[in-house]
């Protein structure tokens, strides 16, 4: 049988790596798009590899969620008032606050809350909690992963040098800079649908939507002559790619980052103010 044309071995490839060692970062990532080129790579590959080397390079502050953007739960509320709150965010974890967001008591599990739902007589938030982690804006990223990984823990609250609450970070933040966007079940990536209606006069709208199908949709008039997609548009209102849970309000709309990453929006929620949108 002829293997001439089959696909290199890992040893080949291995191999065909490290033949020329690289001097610099530079010369690494050069080597790596040329191991590609040559299909010594694939592209999701490359993209993870370039990934673990952007993180040893990050800090928390990098991705971290800002401190303003920061969904609480406020530990002198009842469940009642809260879960509304858990159920729209939809996370998995929620620091709980005290007297304001520089007191965070703990970290409270969504899943916990089963009990209540269950009738439990003698709930109490507090006793639920689960300590809190503080780590300081320049912890590296990579040293972070390895802590997540090693405590069992997934998420970190972020502080400044004065000891006040910074934002947070979870262990999904630091493994989405290496393998991209991590999906949920609330993604809809897989409908046709770009724009779908949500409860509470909400949409979910994927940032690829055009502009001309938007303003349809919304009974916006916004050009498409310098941006093709919303994205676009929303990403030059804030000057940068901003991160998940940042929003923007302009032309009584109000734009809420669902899904992002280092380079592109991926996912937005819009919500009205009254009533513009067409449904």
């Amino acid at each position: 049988m002829d293997d001439s044309h089959s696909k290199p071995s890992f040893l080949e490839r291995l191999s065909a790596l490290i033949m020329r060692e690289p001097e610099d970062r530079e010369q690494l990532i050069e080597l790596l798009h040329s191991s590609f080129e040559r299909n010594l790579l694939d592209a999701d590959a490359l993209a993870m590899i370039e990934g673990v080397l952007q993180v040893s390079e990050m800090q928390a502050r990098d991705i971290m969620v800002p401190r303003a953007q920061m969904d609480v739960i406020d530990i002198s509320e009842s469940p009642d008032q809260f879960i509304p709150t858990v159920i729209q965010t939809a996370h998995s974890r929620f620091p709980v606050i005290g007297e304001n967001k520089d007191d965070v008591i703990g970290i409270l599990l969504a899943k916990d809350l089963l009990r209540y739902y269950a009738g439990e007589e003698e709930f109490n938030v507090r006793e639920m909690l689960r300590p809190a982690v503080f780590i300081p804006e320049s912890k590296p990223l990579n040293v972070l992963l390895k802590e997540f990984r090693k405590n069992r823990n997934h998420i970190a609250i972020v502080v400044d040098e004065y000891g006040g609450v910074a934002g947070l970070v979870t262990i999904e933040d630091v493994l989405e800079q290496i393998v991209g966007d991590i999906e949920d079940e609330y993604d809809f990536d897989d409908v046709e649908d770009n724009i779908i209606q949500e409860k509470g006069g909400l949409y979910r709208v994927k940032a690829l939507t055009e502009i001309s199908d938007f303003n349809t949709a919304f009974g916006t008039h916004y050009s498409d002559e310098e941006f093709d997609t919303i994205g676009g548009l929303i990403l030059n209102r804030f000057g940068r790619v901003p991160k998940r849970g940042e929003q923007i309000s302009f032309d009584n709309l109000t734009f809420k980052v669902l899904r992002s990453d280092s380079r592109r929006l991926h996912l937005l929620q819009v919500a009205k103010k009254d009533g513009l949108a067409k449904g």
